[in-house]
């Protein structure tokens, strides 16, 4: 790994554990015992350095929605296991961060989102129209109002702090928000796909 690398790499674990804002370039490198002139070698300001982390984390989230794809039985344990991976690794992530991206980098998110996004899109609509095909999910759905209509809720739980009020469990509040809505999309066969995922677990 080149240092380059390596800065990009701890300054998104620093960024994920603390938060951006407050971060400085000091901080960020901390864990690796280099100078700030090092760092200011690749990355001109604290900015170019967190688009380079936004890549990776973006990259990252998308390659394992391809795993996800590949390993799972069926469209419907598919799309549980995206939700249940993407909850887990956001909840597993201080809030401040993506309090902090959208309120000081909503530009800075969207471009770099962007790159990704289509990638991502066509992976899960895929899914939805393969679980349509497979009589998994109702006939005459539009793949991509679903995963809009999932994709809000799913911002609603981990991007704002409108459920954190509530004080309950990641799981509770998906079971009650996404996991309602796919169970909503489901023909019986789904539902007795998405039945046997949760005893399963």
């Amino acid at each position: 790994m080149t240092v380059k690398q390596q800065i990009v790499e701890t300054s998104l674990e620093q960024f994920l554990k603390y938060g951006i804002r407050k971060m400085t370039i000091q901080k960020l490198i901390a864990p690796l015992g280099i100078s700030t002139k090092t760092v200011y070698k690749y990355f001109s300001d604290k900015e170019k350095l967190l688009k380079e982390c936004l890549t990776l984390h973006y990259a990252r989230m998308f390659e394992k929605i391809e795993m996800v794809e590949q390993s799972s039985p069926n469209p419907v344990a598919s799309l549980c296991n995206l939700w249940n991976q993407a909850l887990a690794a956001d909840f597993g992530v201080n809030h401040a961060f993506y309090h902090d991206l959208n309120y000081y980098y909503p530009a800075l998110q969207d471009a770099v989102f962007a790159r990704n996004s289509k990638k991502t899109t066509l992976a899960i609509t895929s899914i939805l129209r393969q679980g349509t095909t497979e009589g998994l999910f109702r006939k005459g759905l539009k793949p991509l109002l679903v995963l809009k209509a999932m994709g809000v809720m799913y911002n609603s739980l981990t991007r704002t702090g409108e459920f954190k009020k509530l004080g309950l469990d990641p799981a509770l509040l998906a079971e009650h928000t996404i996991f309602t809505y796919l169970r909503g999309i489901c023909t019986p066969k789904g539902i007795h796909e998405l039945e046997s995922f949760n005893q399963s677990k």
